[in-house]
C-alpha cells in the first residue's frame, strides 16, 4: 500500500523500518509556534477526521490494524520532548512509555444513534486537549450509529501535519480490500534512543539558532527574486525588486483589508460541527460553467451562506460587502518529504455581499489569483523561525491579535478517490474539521471517492443559529451548483 508522497519501501529516511511518513525528528518553526500556541486554549491545534463506516468493525481486528500502523508509522509513537529549560525549541523523540491503550478507545452511542449525537460526541472529544506528554493523537471508535454504521473519530494534533500531509499518512495506512491482508509487514518495535544531554542541546540549540538566522536571510533572498550577486550587479533592479517584495510582504503578513462582519465578533471558542455533501463533479460542472476553479466554486458557496446567514438573523449585507477570509495555499513540492505541514496563508477581502453566484465567483478567483501571485506569499517562513524561539505565552498572544480577525478560514483538501477499509467496513465518508484558533468558522473540504465532504466547525458564540446557518449552507451551494446546468443539491445528514 502506498499514499501520495508515502512509501512502503521497507525503510523511512531515518533508517526506521516503516512507511516514509514525518520522519524529520525536527519540528518546523511553523510547527512549533503552533504547538507554544496551545498554551492559550482559544489557539488549539486540534484537529479531527470522522470516518464513517458501513458496518461496526471487530474491535480486535481494530486494535490489531491501530498496532500495525503505529509500527509502520514510527511517528505515531513519538512525543514532542520538552525543551531545554523551556527556553529551546522542541523535538520529536519516542515515547518511552508508549501504550496503545492511551490512544484506542470505543463507546456506543445512546439510542437510535442519530448523526447529531454522533457529531455532539465528536465535538466533545475534539475539545479536550491532547496530553501534551504523549504522541499527539487517539481514534475513538463510535458504535450504534443507525443503521448498523459506526464511526471512527481520528484527533490529531496539527504539529503532525497539515491536510495533504494526513491524507498522504490515511492513504498509506488504509486496506484497499475488506479482507484481512495477511502479508502485511511488521516492522519491530523502533528502539528508544537516550535522551539528549544538556551539553548537546546546548549544542544542537545554537546550531539550529544558526540555521534559523542564514535561513531567514536566504528566504528574503530568494523571495525578492535575487541574490546578493545581483544586488552587487544591477543594484537599482534588486533594490526595486526588493522593495516591491516588502510591500508583498506587508500585505501577505497584515490582516485583510476588511473589517469583520458584526454578527459574527463575539466569540468562546466552543465547537459546534456540521457536515454537508457535495458531489464533486456538479461542482466542478459550476466552476467550468464560469470559466473558474472548484476551490473558486467552493469559496463561492460559502460566502453565499454568510450572505444568507445574515438575512435570515435580521441584519442584511450590502452588495459592496467584503469580510476578512483566510485560505491556506498550498506550496507543497513534490521533493518534499511526506507528512508535516507545507501551506502558505492566503488573505482576503472576500466578496461576500455580491448576490449573483456566477459574479461572486469571478470575483473570488481574482481575488485568489492576487493572492497567488504574491511574491512574497512564503513570507511567514522567515517570521517563524524567529517566532518558535519565543515563549509560548508571547507566540499566543502574537498569534491571537491575528487569527480571531478572520471571520472564516476555508481549506480545500485532494483525498481519497478510491474504495477503502478499516477493519473489514469500508469507509463511506470522511468529514473534515480542523482547529478553530479564534475564528468565527473553519470550514474544509475534502474529496472522498465522487464526494466534497464538507465539515465546519463553527464557533458557538459567533454562529449563535449552527443548524440555520447550516441549512443556509446547503441553499449557499445549491445556487452555486446551478451554474453547471444541473438540478443537483447538496445533502444535508440529519
Amino acid at each position: 500500500m502506498t499514499g501520495r508522497g508515502a512509501t512502503t519501501s521497507g525503510e523511512d529516511r531515518t533508517g526506521r523500518p516503516g512507511l516514509d511518513w514525518g520522519t524529520d525528528p525536527d519540528l518546523s518553526p511553523f510547527e512549533i509556534v503552533m504547538w507554544r500556541a496551545d498554551v492559550d486554549r482559544r489557539l488549539r491545534s486540534t484537529m479531527m477526521a470522522v470516518e464513517v463506516l458501513d458496518a461496526a468493525p471487530d474491535w480486535d481486528r481494530l486494535v490489531a490494524a491501530l498496532r500495525w500502523a503505529v509500527r509502520m508509522v514510527p511517528r505515531l509513537r513519538d512525543r514532542v520532548a520538552a525543551p531545554l529549560w523551556g527556553a529551546g525549541t522542541p523535538r520529536w523523540e519516542p515515547d518511552p512509555d508508549f501504550d496503545l491503550h492511551r490512544h484506542a478507545r470505543r463507546i456506543a452511542l445512546p439510542g437510535p444513534g442519530s448523526w447529531t449525537t454522533l457529531l455532539e460526541t465528536a465535538e466533545q472529544i475534539a475539545m479536550t486537549p491532547l496530553d501534551p506528554r504523549r504522541p499527539l493523537w487517539e481514534a475513538v471508535l463510535v458504535e450504534g450509529l443507525e443503521g448498523g454504521r459506526a464511526a471512527l473519530l481520528i484527533k490529531f494534533h496539527h504539529a503532525l501535519g497539515d491536510g495533504l500531509g494526513i491524507t498522504q499518512l490515511l492513504s498509506g495506512l488504509h486496506s484497499r480490500t475488506r479482507a484481512h491482508t495477511e502479508d502485511k509487514p511488521w516492522p519491530p518495535v523502533p528502539e528508544v534512543t537516550a535522551t539528549e544531554t544538556v551539553a548537546g542541546a546546548l549544542a544542537r540549540q545554537a546550531r539550529e539558532d544558526a540555521v534559523a538566522a542564514g535561513s531567514a536571510l536566504g528566504s528574503l533572498a530568494r523571495s525578492a527574486g535575487r541574490g546578493l550577486g545581483d544586488l552587487v550587479r544591477r543594484p537599482a533592479t534588486s533594490t526595486r525588486a526588493a522593495v516591491g517584495w516588502l510591500a508583498s510582504a506587508r500585505r501577505v503578513l497584515s490582516p485583510p483589508e476588511a473589517p469583520p462582519l458584526p454578527l459574527l465578533a463575539t466569540r468562546n471558542g466552543s465547537w459546534r460541527f456540521r457536515t454537508l455533501d457535495v458531489e464533486l463533479a456538479d461542482l466542478r460542472s459550476a466552476a467550468k460553467a464560469v470559466d473558474g476553479s472548484l476551490n473558486d466554486a467552493y469559496l463561492a458557496a460559502l460566502l453565499g451562506a454568510f450572505r444568507r446567514y445574515h438575512g435570515e438573523m435580521g441584519r442584511p449585507i450590502g452588495q459592496a460587502t467584503t469580510m476578512p477570509v483566510s485560505v491556506p495555499v498550498s506550496v507543497r513540492r513534490a521533493a518534499d518529504d511526506a507528512g508535516g505541514n507545507r501551506f502558505a496563508p492566503g488573505r482576503l477581502a472576500a466578496p461576500v455581499g455580491i448576490v449573483a453566484p456566477d459574479a461572486r465567483m469571478a470575483a473570488v478567483s481574482a481575488a485568489m489569483r492576487r493572492v497567488r501571485a504574491e511574491p512574497a506569499l512564503e513570507s511567514a517562513d522567515i517570521l517563524t523561525p524567529l517566532l518558535a524561539r519565543l515563549p509560548g505565552a508571547l507566540v499566543a498572544e502574537l498569534a491571537g491579535d491575528m487569527t480571531p480577525r478572520n471571520d472564516l478560514q476555508a481549506s480545500n483538501v485532494p483525498g481519497l478517490r478510491e474504495d477503502v477499509f478499516l477493519a473489514g467496513a469500508r469507509i463511506e465518508r470522511i468529514y473534515p474539521f480542523a482547529p478553530l484558533p479564534g475564528c468565527a468558522a473553519m470550514i474544509t473540504l475534502l474529496t472522498h471517492g465522487t464526494t466534497c465532504c464538507i465539515g465546519a466547525n463553527l464557533d458557538a458564540a459567533a454562529v449563535r443559529e449552527p443548524d440555520l446557518f447550516a441549512r443556509c449552507l446547503a441553499d449557499g451551494f445549491t445556487e452555486v451548483l446551478a451554474l453547471g446546468g444541473g438540478t443537483a443539491t447538496p445533502i444535508m445528514r440529519s
